[in-house]
C-alpha cells in the first residue's frame, strides 16, 4: 500500500515553503562527542546564518551557565537584524526553563522559546509521574507564560509518536488557545515509519481546532536509519518545519540530517512541489565548519557531503560520468559547495578514466602508450586504495621516484611539543631536504602539534596553505611500517591529497603534509610550464 492510500485526508498548508530549523547546536551538541564551547558555537551559527537557515535553536538555556551564555552571545551577535535568522532557546514546561529561555534570546531581533513536556504513557508514568489533566493544565498556563514574554512560541508534546491520538489532539490543542505558534510533533525515539508519519500529519493539520493558524514541525531522529525518510514524510502529511541538524547529528543515532533532507527536496521538486531557503552551496562548507569545531570526520559513505559522494571508481561509473555525469549524478557537486565530480584511480578504473586523468595533469599519452601504462597502472592500484596524481607522473614520465614522492621536498626530521600553560603555543621543528641537496629547518606554531607542523612544511616549501582533512590509521598488516596517515591541504584554492605510511604517528602525518605540498608544487609546475 502506497503512503497516498493510506492518508485518508489532504494536509491544510498551503504554503510551498518549508521552513528549516537547525538544532545543531542543541540536539546535536549534546550528543556525546559533539560538546561545542560558546566559540565553537559562534562558528557554527555564522556558517548557519551564511546557509540561511530559518531559525537557530542555540541551546538549552536552563541547561548551564555556559548554555546560558552561548545561546546569548548567539543572540547578539547571529540574531541582530530584521533578516537574521530565528533564535531559538529549548525549555522544559517550567517557568525556570522558559524565564532562562526569554532572557537569553533577548537581544535577539527574532527569537523563539521552545518548550516542551512529555505526553506518552511511558513519559507520564515513568518520567513525569503527572495525569493527563495535570499535563493539560501545566500546556495551557506555562505555554501561556511563554507567550507573555515571546511572540514566537513552539510546544512540543515530547514522544508523540507513542502518544494515544485523541490525547495528542488535546494537548496540541490546548497548547494552540494559549498561544503557540509553532506545534512541533516530535519522534523522540526515532521509532515510526514514513507511512505512519505521514498519515499521523495529515490527521492532525486536519482534525486539531485551530491548525490553519499554526506551522506544523517535524523532528525526527535516526534510531531506525529512517529520520530523512520520515522528515520528509510528514512534510508531505502537512508539515512544514522540518528540525534537523548538520550532518546528522544528535541524540544516540541522531537527526535528520539537514543537508540530506534540504536536498531531497530541491532534487525532487517535481515529486514534493516545495522549497527552502536555504543557500545550498554553503552545504558543503557548513559541513567540513562542524568537523573542525567537533573533531569529528564525515563517513566518506556520507549522502551530499561525503568525500565519496560524487566520487567514482568503478569503470563502468567513470566511462559514463566522463560521457555526461548525469548518467550516474543526479545532482551536481557545485550545488552543494563540494569540488567537482572526482574520479578516483583505482583497482576498477579503466582505461577512460586513466587516460581521462593523465590529460587533466597536463600530460599525454598515444594509444599503444596507454596499453603500456594501463598494465603498469593496473598493477600499482592492487597494491594501494588509491592512486595518485603524483603516481600517475611517475609511471608516464619513468621516473623511479618511489609511488607517492614526487616533488622536490623530502621529509627528514620531525619534532614536537605540545602547549604546557596558556602562555606557551604547541610548536614542531621541521626539517626538511630539497632534491637539490640543500635542507631547510623551519619551527612552525599552531593550535596543536600536527597544526604548528604543518606551518613549518608550507614556510619551508613557501606555500599558503591550510589543513582541510588530516586521517591518522594504524594498519594491521604485520608491515613495519604500520601507521597509514592521508591529508587533505588546500593551496591557492586547489585541493591537493598526500597519503604515506610510516613507523611513526608523527612522521606518518606531516609525511603526508609534505606529499600534498609536493602534488601542489608539481601541479603549478606544470601550469606555469604551460
Amino acid at each position: 500500500m502506497t503512503p497516498e492510500q493510506t492518508v485518508s485526508t489532504e494536509p491544510t498548508p498551503a504554503s510551498d515553503h518549508v521552513k528549516i530549523f537547525d538544532t545543531t547546536l542543541r540536539d546535536g551538541e549534546q550528543a556525546p562527542g559533539f560538546s561545542m564551547s560558546t566559540a565553537g558555537k559562534l562558528v557554527m551559527a555564522r556558517e548557519l546564518a551564511r546557509l540561511n537557515v530559518d531559525i537557530i535553536e542555540a541551546g538549552f538555556a536552563a541547561a548551564s551557565p555556559g548554555d546560558m551564555a552561548a545561546v546569548k552571545a548567539v543572540a547578539e551577535e547571529i540574531g541582530d537584524g530584521a533578516n537574521s535568522p530565528t533564535i531559538c532557546s529549548l525549555a522544559r514546561l517550567n517557568i525556570r526553563d522558559i524565564d532562562a529561555s526569554a532572557e537569553a534570546t533577548s537581544p535577539a531581533t527574532n527569537r523563539r522559546i521552545h518548550t516542551f513536556i512529555g505526553t506518552s504513557p511511558l513519559h507520564r508514568d515513568a518520567k513525569l509521574k503527572m495525569s493527563k489533566s495535570q499535563i493539560l493544565t501545566a500546556i495551557t498556563d506555562l505555554v501561556a507564560h511563554a507567550r507573555s514574554a515571546c511572540d514566537d512560541i513552539e510546544f512540543s508534546p515530547e514522544d508523540a509518536i507513542r502518544t494515544e491520538r485523541d490525547y495528542l489532539v488535546e494537548a496540541v490543542q490546548a497548547a494552540i488557545e494559549a498561544g503557540a505558534t509553532t506545534i512541533n510533533i516530535p519522534d523522540t525515539v526515532g521509532y515510526t515509519t514514513p507511512e505512519e508519519i505521514q498519515n499521523l500529519f495529515a490527521f492532525l493539520t486536519s482534525e486539531v481546532p485551530g491548525a490553519a493558524g499554526v506551522t506544523f514541525s517535524t523532528h525526527c531522529h535516526d534510531d531506525l536509519g529512517l529520520a530523512v525518510a520520515n522528515s520528509l514524510a510528514a512534510v508531505r502529511g502537512g508539515a512544514r518545519q522540518i528540525e534537523c541538524a548538520v550532518n546528522g547529528i544528535g541524540e544516540r543515532a541522531g537527526n535528520c540530517s539537514l543537508e540530506e533532507a534540504v536536498m531531497a527536496l530541491a532534487t525532487r521538486r517535481d515529486h514534493f512541489g516545495l522549497t527552502t531557503q536555504i543557500n545550498t552551496p554553503r552545504l558543503y562548507p557548513t559541513s567540513v565548519a562542524l568537523t573542525q569545531v567537533t573533531h569529528q570526520p564525515i563517513a566518506r559513505n556520507k549522502a551530499i557531503v561525503g568525500k565519496n559522494a560524487f566520487a567514482h571508481e568503478a569503470g563502468i561509473h567513470q566511462h559514463g560520468v566522463l560521457a555526461d555525469k548525469r548518467t550516474y549524478e543526479i545532482m551536481d557537486a557545485e550545488a552543494v559547495g563540494m569540488p567537482s565530480n572526482s574520479i578516483v584511480l583505482g583497482k576498477h578504473s579503466g582505461k577512460h578514466a586513466l587516460k581521462s586523468r593523465i590529460e587533466a595533469i597536463g600530460l599525454s599519452a598515444d594509444k599503444a602508450r596507454l596499453d603500456e601504462l594501463f598494465v603498469k597502472f593496473k598493477a600499482l592500484a592492487d597494491t594501494q586504495r588509491e592512486v595518485t596524481d603524483n603516481d600517475l607522473v611517475r609511471l608516464v614520465t619513468g621516473s623511479n621516484m618511489p609511488p607517492g614522492r614526487a616533488g622536490p621536498w623530502r621529509l627528514r626530521q620531525v619534532e614536537m611539543e605540545y602547549a604546557i600553560d596558556a602562555d606557551h603555543k604547541p610548536n614542531a621543528r621541521v626539517v626538511m631536504e630539497h632534491e637539490d641537496g640543500t635542507s631547510k629547518t623551519i619551527i612552525g606554531e599552531g593550535q596543536g602539534p600536527f597544526d604548528a607542523a604543518f606551518h613549518a612544511v608550507c614556510a619551508i616549501a613557501d606555500v599558503s596553505g591550510r589543513i582541510c582533512t588530516l586521517d591518522i590509521h594504524h594498519v594491521a598488516d604485520g608491515a613495519d611500517r604500520n601507521v597509514r596517515a592521508e591529508s587533505v591541504i588546500n593551496i591557492d584554492g586547489a585541493e591537493y591529497e598526500g597519503s604515506i605510511r610510516e613507523v611513526d604517528v608523527a612522521y606518518a602525518a606531516v609525511g603526508a603534509f609534505v606529499v600534498a605540498v609536493n602534488a601542489a608544487l608539481v601541479a603549478q609546475g606544470r601550469e606555469k610550464a604551460a
